[in-house]
């Protein structure tokens, strides 16, 4: 390998290295609103879906923790058009489910009531539903993992492993 292209690689490399972490702590609650796309009363279902999946226990739920903001940009950012589409049709299907089997919106509904939609729309012949629910599900528990209060408080994560402890006293052997 050539000396130029090597020390460019490593300029790269180290300009990429110092970015990272600015890039990474670009990502709040208020900066993830810039994706929503669904409709007011759309955005309050999806609200209350990914509360009833990660519900708010000792720990703050899914919802407290902005995970249905974190689905919406997800699904902007990385799914096409199609999918986009299907998830805002799904999400008004289990609103009209609910009105129909309970004679109320699914923000409206008990907990108990909405765990049961939600396993009877897990468990349909519909394939579609099945896989926006699934997608839902996936990405609502990857939002929750990747938070900060759960990287900091529950799994303590470190960006930079390790310590170096320069002066510690030594016992004799």
């Amino acid at each position: 390998m050539e000396r130029r292209v090597a020390l460019r690689n490593m300029a790269l490399s180290i300009g990429v290295m110092a970015g990272l972490p600015a890039w990474a702590s670009g990502w709040t609650k208020y900066s993830l609103k810039k994706g929503t796309w669904l409709a007011a009363d759309q955005s309050r279902i999806l609200l209350a879906v990914v509360e009833t999946i990660i519900p708010k226990t000792d720990t703050p739920g899914a919802g407290e923790l902005g995970v249905d903001k974190f689905v919406q940009k997800m699904v902007t950012d990385c799914y096409d058009k199609k999918t986009q589409a299907g998830l805002a049709s799904g999400i008004s299907n289990l609103d009209e489910l609910s009105i129909s089997t309970f004679g109320k919106s699914f923000t409206e509904a008990s907990g108990v009531q909405k765990l049961q939609l939600l396993k009877d729309v897990e468990k349909s012949a519909d394939e579609e539903s099945k896989a926006l629910f699934s997608l839902v599900k996936n990405l609502t528990i990857q939002g929750y993992m990747n938070s900060e209060y759960v990287m900091t408080n529950i799994t303590h994560y470190e960006m930079i492993p390790a310590r170096y402890h320069g002066c510690v006293p030594v016992k004799k052997g």
